[in-house]
């Protein structure tokens, strides 16, 4: 072994497989993780990391298949559903998860010694942490570090006499990330827990994801057995066999998995109701406004979007793919949908794929537009192909560029795309009646 950890050479344990074959493997010394850098760090503590996010109050949402989670970072945090009728008020049902009791949410646990002064203003936002040490979280099989920040005195439960809601927000450092909601949990009754990626932590090294040193051990087959054993490398085939994409197509259609890898840092997982699959916010480059609307609607600029396990690629007139990318086994694509415009025709004959606001003024005006795209990968629940209905909506924003994908399964294998850009907003009103966009005049 050539990896730099040391090896003794009676440090070794023979083993037996269940075919009898042995091998000697040789034990390292285990590794430790470099724990100097963080001893050594004297840069800005993580409430000073995030202060731009609080100062901005930017908020940040996160949609499921009934509730939008809005949380204005060290603002509040509600939970609301609006529903819109043609013609009718917006009737919007809405729960305050938690508000911040203090104007200014950025008290450190661990500035007990700079700032005794303050300790009972601390105690109203955020909890102390002990003996200085990171509370961690584990997330998808990883003990992460996070920073909490609490909220209390929401909307009041009546569950618990009508004592207000709370909250805890957990941020997490995402180097990729824009301060999306990973996951929303009410840990007890009308008490939350709201899981929040932001790039802003990663420049402190005690919150920096960090993977558990792994130490390789080597195994020699001993005379009388195979180089590796037979299980071994009867496992390694099936394994082979399972990478391949689950589309049912010709060997030579099958697109290679070992795709262009990248390094992850962390895979955020999705976490909740099984019906959302994952939210996200990205943002797609600054190309002038009548050139990326040409290019979306040519097909040749696609969204992409999602912080879960599975991210989303939408082509406008082409495909909806949803892809996992792992460091390991590359990259993994399934084909969610595919477009037909003879299909779509079919489908807006029998639902609206246009619908409309009505302005003040009388005039209405086209606020969503819907298509189909068929003939997707064959789900394994169903034994058909995956279908999905991509709604492109206005969303205004003070990006102009910005894009937000989500997707919902409300039926095993259909789904339902949501794509919301101030980019969809400049070419809504040019849909026909089956819905298709086309460059504004």
């Amino acid at each position: 072994p050539t990896t730099g950890v040391l090896y003794k050479e009676d440090n070794y344990i023979i083993m037996t497989t269940v075919d009898k074959e042995k091998y000697k493997c040789m034990l390292p010394l285990i590794a430790s993780g470099n724990e100097e850098e963080e001893k050594d760090y004297k840069g800005p503590t993580p409430g000073e990391l995030l202060e731009p996010l609080f100062k901005q109050s930017s908020c940040s949402y996160r949609i499921e298949s009934y509730w939008t989670y809005e949380v204005c970072h060290g603002k509040h945090i509600r939970q609301y559903h609006e529903e819109k009728e043609t013609g009718q008020k917006i009737n919007i049902q809405e729960y305050y998860l938690g508000n911040m009791m203090m104007k200014n949410p950025l008290s450190e646990p661990d500035q007990e010694e700079k700032d005794n002064s303050k300790d009972s203003a601390k105690e109203a936002t955020l909890p102390v942490a002990v003996s200085g040490q990171i509370p961690t979280k584990n997330i998808e099989g990883q003990m992460t570090p996070y920073y909490p920040v609490e909220l209390g005195n929401g909307t009041p439960c009546s569950l618990r006499q009508n004592r207000p809601r709370s909250s805890t927000l957990l941020y997490i450092c995402h180097p990729e990330a824009k301060h999306e909601i990973l996951s929303v949990a009410e840990v007890t009754t009308c008490e939350y827990e709201v899981v929040i990626l932001t790039p802003l932590l990663c420049s402190h090294p005690k919150y920096r994801f960090r993977a558990s040193p792994v130490n390789d051990i080597f195994c020699q087959s001993l005379p009388g057995s195979p180089l590796k054993p037979h299980n071994l490398e009867q496992l390694e085939k099936q394994q082979e066999t399972l990478k391949m994409p689950f589309r049912r197509v010709k060997e030579e259609e099958m697109p290679s998995t070992k795709e262009e890898k990248f390094s992850s840092i962390h895979k955020p997982v999705a976490v909740g109701s099984h019906q959302l699959l994952t939210v996200g916010t990205t943002h797609i480059s600054k190309l002038t406004d009548e050139q990326l609307i040409k290019e979306f609607l040519s097909g040749s600029y696609c969204f992409h979007g999602g912080v879960g396990w599975w991210k989303y690629e939408f082509c406008y007139g082409k495909y909806v793919h949803q892809y996992h990318e792992d460091k390991e086994s590359g990259k993994t694509s399934v084909v969610v949908g595919t477009w037909s415009k003879e299909e779509h025709m079919e489908w807006s004959r029998k639902n609206a794929a246009r619908t409309f606001y009505l302005r003040e003024d009388g005039t209405q005006t086209v606020r969503m537009v819907s298509h189909f795209y068929g003939n997707g990968d064959v789900c394994d629940l169903t034994d058909k192909p995956r279908q999905v209905t991509v709604k492109l909506k206005c969303k205004e924003s003070d990006s102009p560029h910005a894009v937000t994908i989500y997707m919902l399964e409300p039926h095993s294998c259909q789904y339902i795309l949501g794509v919301e850009s101030p980019v969809i907003c400049k070419i809504l009103d040019t849909a026909d009646e089956y819905g298709l966009l086309s460059v504004p005049s």
